[in-house]
């Protein structure tokens, strides 16, 4: 098997994932520390308390990466780290975490690859809405702001957000994510808040990071007609506008798939959505 010149093996974490250290130097809480502390959401009542302990052993971890041969290393910010309160006064000490990784990395030759969201909102701004309140497009657009002046210099390939309709339907509608909210008008208001601060979020980011490679993460799925019949097929192409072309279209073509907005509309009639 051969791979183009440009490809890189590499490997992806999220920050409450593998962090630890959840509530050390200024690091606020986030709304998986609370759902993770809350009996019954999580199996085993586990936590990202200590988690793989990265925030104290991120050059072991680096080392581990080049010893297996990786060229790119995705990795996301933790906002409450960085902003504890979501806005406002940023907290040095999660900053110049982030400035210590990325000059790891790069001194191991591993590319950085930084997703500014990966599910960990600070519990602050979940207290206010969240992604919920249409105000997050502006406060996200501030906090990557910080994040892309402080690291630009050196990280080339930013993400945006990771998978925002995990976010809005297993976090706002199936209720089984943080903040573990289940209603399905919350999440269709969740999910456009969200792609609006992506956005937002674009702008800035190419505005402060010269030479930079940006986008979002989405996780497509694949539906297949179990037969050709017509409802087969319309089944199929239904699956795929909910999982896929809701999220595609807006990021490629400004708008949402007319066919969806109708059959949208039917599922939130009587839904406030405003």
């Amino acid at each position: 098997m051969t791979f183009p010149a440009d490809f890189l093996w590499g490997a992806a974490t999220s920050s409450y994932q593998i962090e630890g250290a959840a509530l050390e130097d200024g690091r606020a809480e986030c709304i998986w520390t609370r759902f993770s502390h809350t009996p019954g959401k999580v199996l085993n009542g586990d936590t990202g308390d200590v988690a793989c302990d990265h925030y104290h052993r991120y050059r072991d971890d680096v080392a581990l990466m080049a010893d297996m041969g990786l060229r790119a290393y995705r990795f996301s910010v933790s906002w409450p780290r960085v902003l504890p309160s979501g806005v406002g006064a940023a907290n040095p000490a999660g900053l110049d975490f982030y400035d210590r990784l990325v000059d790891t990395l790069l001194a191991a030759k591993i590319r950085p690859f930084l997703t500014l969201y990966h599910w960990d909102l600070p519990q602050a701004l979940q207290d206010r809405g969240g992604w919920d309140n249409p105000d997050i497009v502006r406060w996200f657009g501030d906090y990557t702001d910080l994040v892309s002046r402080r690291l630009g210099d050196r990280v080339k390939d930013w993400i945006t957000l990771n998978e925002p309709w995990v976010v809005a339907f297993l976090g706002n509608w199936l209720g089984i994510h943080a903040p573990g909210i289940r209603d399905l008008g919350t999440a269709y208001r969740v999910l456009h808040n969200q792609l609006m601060a992506h956005g937002a979020a674009i702008a800035v980011i190419r505005q402060n990071v010269p030479d930079v490679s940006a986008g979002i993460t989405i996780d497509l799925s694949l539906f297949e007609p179990a037969t050709q019949r017509d409802e087969d097929v319309q089944a199929a192409w239904r699956e795929d506008g909910f999982k896929n072309r809701w999220l595609l279209d807006p990021v490629f073509k400004g708008l949402y798939p007319t066919d969806m907005v109708n059959l949208v509309a039917e599922w939130l009639d009587g839904v406030d959505l405003d």
